[in-house]
């Protein structure tokens, strides 16, 4: 049979027949990190793939075999199965899985019966083009929450090419005709200075300056066009990372902050949301072939190097064996800290940013206070050749 891989790109031909969970082997592919497509439909560990069948492989970007599994719903072939959950659904009932995972995490909001939002807030999805923030924005739009998008050019060459086309593409065909708008920001134009070009310019890693520019960007467009509150699409593998990150290192702070919810803490500041914290990445892609949903598959090429790359890894292969252990981990530790880490222990007062007036932590000195993006700003154009 001919196998298409994804990430990178290629083709290679395996013997046939046999079941999905047996070509999986045969590739050596933790069957919990990819999904598999055989003539355009998911299918499940169980299912017969013939010689001559054309099937894809495609990574969820983390960085058994037996009866074809049946929908837990209605009993029709399941065309995706989460062995955390030991259930399978057909394709219109994991639409409705998925659904009731989103809508269980909105109402439950920070364990504290207080809900995420409501459907009076003006929400704000941060866009990139890959599965998950795309899922995010058509479920927030099918549960009928008003919601826009914004997107924000990196400059990192064909991929934020490919990641802008995706982006407008679901944005004219998807989320304009249920009344969302999409925003758009060019870091080079708006601060003067692209991904690549900050980090060369400031010898910072990639990952430390894009991530400084887009949650100031986030926060200021979600101030201007005056929304309540900023949607990202942080899923069940993305928390679970950076928990196992800031546990390793007793990072208390950040655990202190690590929420699902995040509220103002001051003026030209919204609330912030996790709607997926409860999903897979597994499940956001599936979701999304499921619905016939266009995504970046390709990883960013400037995430070489960054460790929650490897903290993925690690939970993939803890999660292979036993099924769950990601769930457990976060929401074990969601239901458990407010008591060992309240927010009251990372209390930090905040004020305007003499340059930009977005807030910032106040400063111990008596100087004026300049946020971390004025400051990376200064550095990067100082440090730029003058053409």
């Amino acid at each position: 049979m001919e196998v298409r891989r994804r990430n990178p790109d290629r083709t290679e031909q395996v013997p046939g027949p046999c079941t999905v969970a047996e070509l999986l082997e045969r590739l050596d592919l933790n069957p919990t990190t990819v999904l598999v497509i055989a003539d355009g439909q998911l299918v499940t560990a169980g299912t017969e793939l013939g010689a001559d069948a054309s099937v894809e492989v495609r990574p969820v970007m983390s960085g058994g075999a037996g009866a074809p599994a049946r929908c837990h719903d209605c009993g029709a072939a399941a065309v995706h199965e989460e062995p955390r959950h030991r259930s399978a659904w057909c394709s219109e009932h994991f639409g409705d899985h998925v659904e009731r995972q989103v809508r269980h995490a909105i109402d439950r909001g920070d364990g504290d019966d207080r809900r995420m939002f409501s459907y009076d807030d003006h929400l704000l999805v941060a866009v990139s083009g890959g599965k998950d923030s795309l899922a995010l924005w058509d479920l927030l739009l099918r549960l009928g929450y008003r919601a826009d998008g914004l997107y924000v050019g990196l400059g990192i060459g064909g991929y934020s090419t490919r990641s802008q086309r995706v982006v407008e593409d679901f944005a004219a065909r998807v989320a304009a005709p249920r009344g969302g708008v999409l925003h758009q920001v060019d870091l080079e134009q708006e601060q003067g200075f692209s991904t690549p070009q900050g980090a060369a310019a400031s010898a910072r890693p990639a990952c430390g300056v894009c991530g400084l520019s887009k949650r100031y960007w986030f926060n200021r467009v979600a101030v201007e066009h005056g929304h309540d509150v900023l949607v990202t699409g942080h899923n069940l593998d993305d928390e679970a990372a950076v928990l196992l990150g800031n546990v390793l290192r007793w990072q208390d702070g950040f655990l202190a902050r690590q929420r699902p919810v995040l509220d103002a803490g001051a003026d030209n500041q919204v609330r912030r949301a996790k709607p997926l914290y409860r999903l897979s990445e597994r499940e956001t892609a599936a979701y999304c072939v499921v619905r016939g949903i266009d995504y970046v598959v390709e990883e960013c090429p400037l995430v070489d190097g960054n460790t929650g790359v490897a903290n993925k890894d690690l939970l993939d292969e803890l999660e292979r064996r036993s099924p769950g252990i990601k769930a457990q981990f976060l929401f074990g530790f969601l239901d458990r800290a407010p008591q060992l880490w309240p927010r009251s222990s990372d209390d930090v007062e905040l004020v305007a940013c003499h340059g930009c007036g977005m807030p910032t932590p106040r400063p111990r000195d008596e100087h004026p206070p300049r946020c971390a993006f004025c400051r990376q700003q200064d550095r990067v154009l100082d440090a730029l050749p003058v053409h």
